[in-house]
């Protein structure tokens, strides 16, 4: 067998292995073969490995120090595949980003400020830019804290991002379609791309009141089904391709709030509904929210640059400036507070090829 070193980390309401770029294969297909085994990947529980077993702790997070003028790191996220042996890098995760000063200090990749340390990281996935900090007194890194989090048990220290250039992340537009709004299927949709490509759907319109729980939306296969035919589609009409078996473009059912929020987001991962929320995909919902014409729009109560999205676990809060652009329209800011939690410092154990 072989070995490889390895930290697991809780990134907001996810948890990930994090690795160092250097530490794997720089062949693609090679290093993603050794991800599968390591994760475990192929079978339902991924007994076989250190994958946890559902999409939200079935991820990893590549990490290196950064070529780039002005930037600190790279980061590379890579979604593996539970009964499917896929390693997935299209997506991005804010969730497992928000853990990598946590890797980087204690990798040695970055050294830590006295007082708060602030990192400028590079997304490969997206080809964007995210400031991420945290409180770091006396030059180390502060776990402890009153920040909480929907979906996660307890507090702890703020982990601040705030990304920009993601207008079409991965597609180059913010409505790849050409369209605010598309009929696919007899069903009005939005299909953008800000920080994570996403079809939006309104509640309303799939029969849905939208605060249903996450077992109440995964018990209902036909819905599930529906909405899956409505995403192939979209898919090819934002120049994605053919989406099956990959989990982009993402899937959100909106409707109006129903507490204090500005709008309540049901988020799909694709073919489950997320316990919570992703970070992007809040990114994404917060800025269709903020274009008259959208799906969003329809629903949103707009109170300052903070989006408050409502979600099964609570709520999660983007702070975002968006401003006309042309045509277009360009967010000059998205940021979020997570937190992050180490788990385990060790190697990560495989068979060899």
């Amino acid at each position: 067998m072989k070995k490889i070193p390895c930290m697991i980390i809780r990134g907001g309401t996810s948890k990930g292995v994090y690795f160092r770029q250097d530490d794997l294969p720089a062949d693609p297909a090679a290093r993603d073969r050794v991800l599968l085994a390591i994760m475990g990947s192929g079978e339902a529980s991924q007994i076989n490995g250190l994958g946890g077993a559902t999409s939200l702790t079935s991820k990893i997070g590549i990490i290196s120090k950064s070529a780039r003028p002005g930037i600190d790191l790279d980061y590379l996220f890579a979604q593996a595949g539970i009964e499917q042996k896929t390693i997935d890098t299209r997506p991005s995760c804010g969730n497992i980003l928000s853990g990598i000063i946590c890797y980087a200090s204690e990798s040695g990749l970055i050294d830590l400020e006295s007082g708060v340390t602030t990192v400028k990281v590079y997304n490969v996935n997206t080809d964007s830019i995210i400031e991420v900090s945290a409180e770091t007194p006396n030059g180390v890194l502060k776990y402890d804290g009153d920040t909480v989090i929907s979906g996660v048990a307890g507090s702890g220290s703020p982990v601040r991002l705030n990304f920009s250039q993601i207008e079409g992340a991965k597609t180059g537009k913010i409505f790849p379609t050409g369209h605010r709004r598309d009929c696919i299927n007899g069903l009005n949709v939005t299909c953008i791309d800000v920080a994570m490509p996403m079809v939006l759907f309104s509640a309303a319109e799939l029969g849905l009141r939208g605060d249903e729980s996450k077992a109440e939306l995964d018990a209902q296969g036909e819905l599930m089904a529906r909405m899956e035919a409505v995403r192939l589609q979209a898919g090819e009409l934002m120049g994605l391709g053919d989406v099956r078996g990959s989990v982009v473009p993402k899937m959100g059912v909106l409707s109006a709030p129903r507490s204090d929020g500005s709008i309540t987001s049901r988020y799909f991962v694709p073919d489950k509904c997320h316990a919570a929320h992703a970070v992007t995909g809040a990114i994404c919902v917060a800025a269709a929210a903020n274009i008259p014409g959208t799906v969003a729009h329809d629903c949103y109560r707009a109170s300052g640059s903070v989006v408050t999205i409502e979600h099964p676990s609570g709520f999660i809060s983007v702070d975002m400036v968006c401003e006309p652009d042309g045509d277009s329209y360009r967010f000059t800011r998205a940021a979020l507070v997570r937190t992050a939690k180490p788990l385990m410092t060790g190697f990560a154990y495989y068979e060899a090829e």
